[in-house]
């Protein structure tokens, strides 16, 4: 008799654990899914649009050791969150965005970039991580802008897409799988991004460039400077602007211009200073440049040319037909010795009368 009561006991202690079990999972359900839709009516409305701040060529990253030309240059994708829904949208935003934002770039084979090392050196140090809270009112947006490259590495050529996560709440490492709809994780629509190969340097590391004409690869030669001189007439004569640029020092060309050009260069950043370049270069081709080197002779003359084993000038007449008239103009260049390739880095002109 004992023992059947001692059974009936154990057996309803079972019956009301089990039915305590059966209400918590039946009250859990509820709590769940009100969370995944208290997420969802967060991200309701509220847009995280991307693009190219200042779009431009992008180049693999610099191998190390060196940066060739427009290697490294900073991929700058402006990020705007817009609240369109009735309310207020409030989110936390850090002062090291490695916090509050992640980007996914992807191969058209979907095979994903790896992270940058100072990304994860970031997330894997311990530290404190200092925010703001930020507050969208409805109808008004918030945006700023970051480096592509302090998130990714653009190390292969090809066209690729791209897209941004932002952490309302902070990034914590387990949210990298997460979902949008289940962590009021805010994800952008995709950006196509296209990498170039890095730009091809000779045995002597100077720039290769391409000639339009035939597709083949343009190299510095070791000429003398007359025959520098020489080469970049005879291509200005045809047109041929790569091969007339190839051996012009740019950079030291638009320095000698003027003092203000020169003070203006030497305040500049880095990427100032090659948009500078770059105007320079479209100012000589377009024959508008002071002093108008790239005005193409009819006839042309080397009269001298005097060097060290550093610094040479050749002296050249050129005849230009102004229909009537033939005007005559005597040019001095300036030239430098660098990597044992003479380039042009100025020039002067004596006007020599008419015929």
């Amino acid at each position: 008799m004992k023992d059947t009561n001692i059974k009936e006991t154990g057996m309803k202690n079972k019956i009301v654990l089990w039915a305590i079990l059966v209400t918590l999972v039946s009250i859990a359900i509820p709590v769940q899914l009100a969370a995944t839709e208290a997420s969802a009516d967060r991200l309701s409305g509220v847009e995280l649009d991307i693009r190219f701040f200042d779009r431009r060529i992008y180049y693999v990253d610099a191998p190390t050791g060196g940066a060739p030309t427009g290697a490294s240059d900073p991929v700058y994708i402006q990020l705007t969150i817009i609240n369109k829904s009735p309310s207020t949208y409030r989110f936390k935003l850090a002062d090291e965005r490695a916090f509050s934002l992640d980007f996914d770039v992807r191969t058209t084979s979907n095979r994903p970039l790896e992270a940058a090392d100072s990304l994860i050196e970031k997330r894997t140090r311990h530290q404190q991580v200092f925010f703001r809270e930020i507050a969208i009112e409805p109808g008004e947006s918030f945006s700023f802008v970051e480096d592509l490259r302090s998130y990714i590495k653009l190390t292969q050529p090809g066209s690729m897409v791209l897209r941004a996560r932002m952490y309302p709440e902070l990034f914590r490492p387990e949210m990298i799988k997460t979902t949008s709809a289940s962590s009021g994780i805010l994800e952008s629509q995709r950006l196509s991004l296209n990498i170039r190969p890095a730009v091809i340097t000779g045995p002597d590391g100077i720039p290769l460039q391409m000639d339009v004409a035939t597709g083949a690869l343009l190299v510095r030669e070791r000429l003398s400077p007359d025959q520098v001189v020489d080469y970049m007439i005879t291509a200005g004569q045809k047109s041929q602007w790569e091969r007339f640029f190839l051996y012009l020092d740019i950079e030291a060309m638009l320095q000698a211009e003027s003092a203000e050009l020169k003070r203006k260069w030497l305040a500049e950043s880095e990427q100032g200073r090659r948009r500078m370049a770059e105007q320079y270069r479209k100012e000589l081709q377009a024959n508008a440049a002071s002093g108008a080197i790239s005005i193409i002779p009819t006839l042309f003359v080397i009269e001298r040319t005097e060097y060290t084993n550093s610094e040479g000038t050749v002296t050249v007449l050129k005849r230009f037909n102004r229909n009537r008239f033939t005007e005559i103009k005597r040019y001095t260049y300036s030239l430098r010795m660098q990597d044992n390739i003479w380039t042009i880095v100025d020039y002067s002109l004596v006007f020599s009368g008419t015929e």
